[in-house]
């Protein structure tokens, strides 16, 4: 990270392609262009597709041994039709859909929950099997505080609000966040 303007618009490029050939159901997808650069290191990403303004699907990994371009293609690929909070995307959502990528620096674990800094970290929660994240900008769109963004992350992986507080390990990551349509405020947290 950071990535260039013409890394983004590929990634993004990848991204469309995937995500057009799983709502398409096409076996294979195509690569679309030659990677080069940031682009060819290994990174976490998550892929989030709105429709019409709401989630339709997110998908990520949070380290990867393949290049960031093979990551994104496949979250992208995920998020379309592999997560279990949605139906498949069908060929007839395509052209409403709006397509957000967050590269993610590795986790940290923190001891101190006041680490923990609104609209720069994104939380990864675990307790036992149980674990949970929030992308950065999810702090941000819903204007939570550290305690709720703490408290929703427990509760997204099944844990008690208070869970971060009583022993849950707590790890951050940062994310550069681009797409689309995404507001200003959000695109880039560092």
């Amino acid at each position: 990270m950071p990535l260039n303007d013409a890394e983004k618009k590929e990634l993004l490029l990848i991204a469309r392609v995937a995500i057009e050939a799983r709502a398409r159901r096409n076996a294979a997808v195509p690569r679309t262009a030659n990677a080069s650069g940031a682009l060819n290191e290994d990174s976490g990403a998550f892929v989030t597709i709105n429709r019409k303004g709401r989630l339709r699907g997110c998908i990520g990994v949070f380290a990867s041994k393949d290049p960031l371009w093979k990551t994104v293609e496949r979250m992208a690929g995920a998020a379309a039709a592999e997560d279990p909070r949605f139906v498949p995307i069908g060929e007839d959502e395509l052209p409403d859909i709006e397509v957000e990528i967050s590269v993610l620096t590795p986790l940290r674990k923190i001891d101190d929950p006041e680490e923990v800094e609104v609209g720069r970290h994104g939380l990864v929660i675990a307790l036992g099997n149980k674990r949970g994240a929030l992308l950065p900008q999810v702090a941000i769109e819903h204007g939570f505080d550290r305690e709720t963004f703490l408290s929703e992350t427990c509760v997204k992986a099944g844990l008690k609000p208070e869970a971060w507080k009583e022993g849950a390990s707590i790890y951050v990551f940062e994310a550069e966040v681009f797409g689309e349509k995404v507001p200003e405020k959000i695109r880039t947290v560092k």
